[in-house]
């Protein structure tokens, strides 16, 4: 009988910050040379920085930082490179210490927040263009090229407007943006805003590059889009996952410019789902999404707590990856308030052998 033992390695706050000036990592991407990619959020006194740090992938020591002295980002938060096209594009979020508070609107107004896309040369490591993608385009979050390394673009969604942008690369070898996606927001009454944006915190695109999905965190809904034609997507599924609006709670939709009734609260297995679907992840297949519904303890306290007393679950979605189509799966779900020492707020899904969110292919 042989016995194989998985050597933990913990990477020390302490060596991000001496090593690096960085704190608050948060993507991480493995590189062809065999090293490991980390974007950073923040600088060690809480401040938004944009950096990223490369570490060993046989000892996980921390080399240093990826980017020049000099060339950080106002904000950090994910990214996806394409080495065919000698390129790196990284996204912002906010200042952590501004983050750990909850969301506070005024922030945004005071520049805490970012709303940029960064073009890194991936060979020379600099950053050679800022695509500032304006109100609309407040908080991008995650970037996902398409899968095909031929490809020249991507989409990353916009947590505040609840929009989705698509990046490209112009004949002048020059990117750029544009909106390809709006979730509208729905005029409410009984909750923090007179206004309430669906929140899209993550999204995914399917192996085959065909579906776009999305999560709304605040709606409560997963959507997912055809992308054949990557300018022009369209709307191919829809479920309703809990959220801030369903029809037995505190909040009164005034108008929906979906024109959609308010949802029904979620029952899986006799438990109700708490909190709103947040993070994605696709079997390789495409036939099977799962999510979850934790996003960030201070945001989660704030807009779920009784998802926080009770623990996040994670559920699981049958899609129909010829026509389009969501369907949750009743017979599915993972409580982890029933953890030991819980509850417990789970957050990131991964597949061990790579899946739709971290495969890059070279």
């Amino acid at each position: 009988m042989t016995l194989s033992l998985l050597r933990a390695s913990i990477v020390e706050p302490v060596d991000l910050y001496w090593k690096c000036g960085l704190a608050n990592p948060h993507t991480s991407h493995c590189l062809g040379s065999g090293q490991i990619l980390i974007s950073c959020m923040g600088d060690p006194s809480g401040g938004g920085k944009g950096g990223f740090v490369l570490l060993d992938a046989e000892t996980f020591e921390v080399i240093g930082n990826w980017e020049h002295p000099g060339e950080a980002a106002p904000f950090g938060y994910d990214f996806w490179y394409q080495p065919r096209h000698n390129v790196m594009i990284s996204s912002e979020w906010g200042a952590p210490k501004i983050l750990a508070e909850g969301f506070n609107p005024a922030h945004v107004a005071e520049g805490h927040y970012g709303t940029s896309l960064h073009v890194w040369d991936w060979s020379t490591h600099k950053r050679v263009q800022t695509l500032d993608l304006g109100e609309e385009g407040a908080i991008p979050l995650e970037v996902r090229f398409l899968h095909d390394p031929d490809a020249t673009e991507g989409f990353v969604g916009c947590a505040l407007r609840g929009n989705v942008f698509r990046f490209y690369r112009e004949p002048t070898g020059k990117w750029a943006a544009e909106k390809a996606i709006g979730v509208p927001s729905k005029k409410v009454e009984g909750w923090i805003l007179p206004d309430m944006p669906g929140l899209i915190t993550d999204i995914l695109i399917s192996l085959d590059d065909r579906f776009l999905y999305f999560s709304n965190w605040l709606h409560g809904d997963v959507r997912q889009y055809d992308i054949s034609d990557t300018r022009n997507p369209r709307l191919v599924g829809q479920v309703f996952l809990g959220g801030s609006i369903t029809s037995d709670g505190p909040v009164r939709v005034l108008e929906d410019p979906d024109n959609q009734l308010q949802p029904r609260p979620r029952f899986i297995k006799g438990k109700r789902v708490s909190g709103g679907p947040q993070m994605l992840q696709l079997s390789l297949d495409g036939q099977r999404l799962y999510a979850t519904t934790s996003l960030y303890s201070g945001w989660d306290k704030q807009f779920y707590p009784e998802m926080v007393r009770e623990g996040s679950v994670m559920m699981q979605i049958h899609v129909d990856s010829l026509k389009g189509g969501l369907t949750l799966n009743e017979n599915f779900l993972v409580d982890f308030g029933k953890e030991p020492g819980g509850p417990a707020l789970a957050h990131e899904l991964r597949y061990p052998g790579g899946d739709c969110t971290s495969d890059i292919w070279l």
